[in-house]
């Protein structure tokens, strides 16, 4: 049985309007709570046992919400910006679209970054996830501009000390293929990281001399990116990722 709660704060939360458009759409009688016209918004409801409609069209509610986005180029991971479009920004068009106004991406990728991204109002698993105690490995894949010394994967599995003096944690390491000319060589590249230091990645390249010239998240923790989301698409989480994603976080206690 789900908790009661004040109906005003379930409306406001779903994203319906401020409380006193919420008042005045109940004193013209849109609101309905079972069927009958509510004019008292401070009433407590239960979102899970009461049909609430506003113009006779069903309120949803949901106390969490979880989306995977493919994160595309140019656009900024956070809530708003001036500048930017957000990833919340693409949240907002298409069928599976969040009812809740309360969304954060969890943790964040450069603006020319690609891939994976968590979208959710989850704080507890947010933190979870991004907490350095936790060790969450974050994978990705990048192509890479410059000669890797012949033992970077070791160097990665010792951990990389930054141009700044920064010691990262121990990472790994698969190199894909290596291309490109003696001048200009290259490499295709997959790295885990079980940290979050800002524009780590591109960092820890470049304390070996080369430059990332392309980067994809593929996985944060049990959360892989589904393929068969385009750049800028998104989709919910199933209920099995999201209990992946909880037990991991159990696990790290």
């Amino acid at each position: 049985m789900g908790k009661e709660m004040r109906l005003d704060k379930l409306l406001a939360e779903v994203g319906v309007g401020t409380r006193s458009q919420i008042k005045d759409m109940a004193k013209k009688g849109r609101i309905r709570v079972n069927g009958a016209a509510e004019k008292k918004t401070d009433r407590k409801v239960n979102p899970e046992q009461d049909e609430i409609t506003i113009d006779h069209l069903p309120v949803v509610y949901a106390e969490t919400e979880y989306y995977m986005l493919n994160k595309p180029q140019g656009v900024v991971s956070a809530t708003e910006d001036s500048i930017h479009k957000t990833v919340l920004d693409l949240l907002k068009n298409g069928p599976d679209s969040p009812v809740r106004t309360d969304l954060f991406p969890v943790g964040r990728l450069d603006l020319d970054t690609e891939g994976l991204l968590l979208i959710t109002n989850d704080g507890e698993l947010a933190h979870n996830l991004l907490s350095p105690k936790r060790h969450v490995d974050k994978r990705y894949y990048a192509k890479v501009e410059g000669e890797l010394p012949l033992d970077a994967a070791e160097q990665f599995g010792k951990g990389i000390t930054l141009l700044d003096g920064t010691r990262t944690m121990a990472a790994r390491l698969e190199i894909l293929e290596e291309y490109g000319t003696e001048e200009s060589p290259g490499a295709e590249i997959v790295l885990t990281i079980h940290e979050g230091k800002f524009h780590q990645v591109k960092r820890m390249f470049e304390a070996l001399g080369c430059k990332v010239a392309f980067l994809k998240r593929l996985s944060m923790g049990s959360l892989m990116l589904d393929e068969s989301l385009s750049p800028g698409e998104f989709r919910r989480l199933s209920r099995e990722e999201v209990e992946a994603l909880r037990g991991l976080g159990e696990s790290r206690e």
